[in-house]
């Protein structure tokens, strides 16, 4: 990323022209939309196929109309396999969400503790959960629902600041730490693998300290696919910690965010810990929607060419964004950002205290954007400096329209006093 301050003040030209350009943007009376990290509808008529797919038995004659096979059927956990390298034997597959597998292992855990717990851990005073920042808003917030205390842990390019996630873990209060391992979200940062190294083997006060590894864009690079995560799941076995991971991930953004397949693994003892009381949730998952999505990545070539199909949809919106922020900002030292390889999002920086502001404007001028504060904790960005871009969703077209409103707006916020 680039420096943060300022190098030069603009011409009184320039900014005349920012302005110009917010005003004429809140005339046209347009929407732009970089909020959320969506798959466009290009993206979505990739898997049409999966909507008219008549076939109901999986290989063997296996009817997957009616209730079987609980973990998921064995096409799907094939899969999963093969996208993140653990055995099949270590996954357990669900419904369309993998933050709902999230919140329900996270229930389970304030409910009745985990395997190493001496306690259930709502017997916990004043409990606490790590969240790397900025970060991801849905993970903040299963834990503040849960009563946490969410204790937010400075970003890197590499991930998480360890040194400082090692400075809280000799607190037995804290019971975890949320991870977006690959192409993080927001910043795009892959994590390193000295810093899964540390996060699978460090010692911690608390024995049932739980790492929540999410690894939602574990096959969505759009610079090629990118070198897979480490096994943080054998790192931790190996270190004496079988309990110490839940490894997440789903189809979301492969096939249809609606209608996907979420899994979560984890060592024997977790399993089957979690087994017990997934027994009484559910007879089993949507053995038809398995079946379909594995046999639409089948019709497709394999995840590999599918998911470079995804990419060439996505990357030109990257482009023209980055294109478009290096046109009107560099040189100015008044935003810096992300240009990560993969996932969904770019995050940036403006000036401390002007984040917010810039937002104002965009809102004014018409362009959407995930309200600041939102990548951390309780929604409350300390510097007041950072905003996630999604440029997903929209056209590239109305990525660069919308990269232009934003640029004026840090330009005229940055030179307000």
């Amino acid at each position: 990323m680039s420096e943060l301050q300022p190098i030069q003040t603009p011409s009184s030209d320039r900014m005349r022209e920012a302005s110009r350009v917010l005003a004429d943007a809140a005339a046209s009376g347009g929407t732009l939309d970089l909020s959320r990290g969506k798959p466009a509808a290009a993206q979505l008529d990739l898997a049409n196929d999966i909507l008219t797919d008549p076939v109901w038995a999986r290989t063997g004659g296996a009817d997957c109309r009616t209730y079987g096979d609980p973990h998921g059927i064995p096409e799907m956990l094939a899969f999963w396999e093969e996208v993140t390298g653990i055995p099949r034997g270590r996954i357990r597959t669900g419904g369309n969400s993998s933050l709902r597998m999230m919140y329900d292992a996270m229930a389970r855990a304030v409910m009745f503790g985990m395997p190493d717990s001496p306690c259930p851990w709502y017997e916990v005073h004043d409990r606490k959960f790590l969240c790397p920042a900025p970060g991801y808003d849905r993970h903040f917030r299963i834990t503040e629902t849960m009563g946490f205390t969410l204790i937010p842990i400075r970003m890197t390019d590499e991930g998480p600041d360890m040194d400082e996630v090692a400075g809280w873990v000799s607190d037995p209060t804290v019971k975890g730490i949320w991870c977006v391992p690959k192409y993080h979200n927001p910043t795009g940062a892959v994590y390193s693998r000295e810093t899964i190294r540390r996060l699978a083997t460090m010692d911690t006060a608390a024995p049932d300290f739980t790492v929540f590894f999410d690894n939602a864009y574990a096959v969505h690079g759009f610079c090629g696919a990118g070198e897979p995560v480490p096994d943080i799941l054998r790192m931790a076995d190996e270190a004496g910690h079988p309990n110490r991971v839940l490894y997440f991930a789903s189809t979301s953004k492969i096939t249809f965010p609606g209608g996907g397949v979420a899994m979560f693994a984890a060592g024997e003892q977790n399993l089957a810990y979690a087994d017990r009381y997934l027994s009484a949730q559910s007879i089993g998952p949507d053995r038809l929607n398995q079946l379909r999505t594995v046999r639409h990545i089948e019709r497709c070539g394999g995840i590999r060419p599918l998911m470079a199909r995804h990419a060439a949809i996505i990357r030109p919106k990257f482009d023209r964004l980055f294109a478009t922020l290096h046109r009107n900002l560099d040189g100015t030292g008044y935003a810096r950002w992300t240009e990560p390889e993969g996932g969904y999002f770019s995050s940036l920086d403006t000036l401390p205290g002007k984040a917010r502001r810039v937002w104002e404007l965009c809102r004014s001028a018409g362009v959407i954007l995930t309200p600041p504060g939102a990548t951390f904790p309780y929604g409350k960005d300390p510097a007041d400096t950072n905003l996630r871009l999604a440029p997903t969703c929209a056209t590239a077209e109305e990525v660069e329209a919308a990269a232009r409103i934003l640029c004026a707006a840090i330009l005229v916020a940055s030179g307000e006093t």
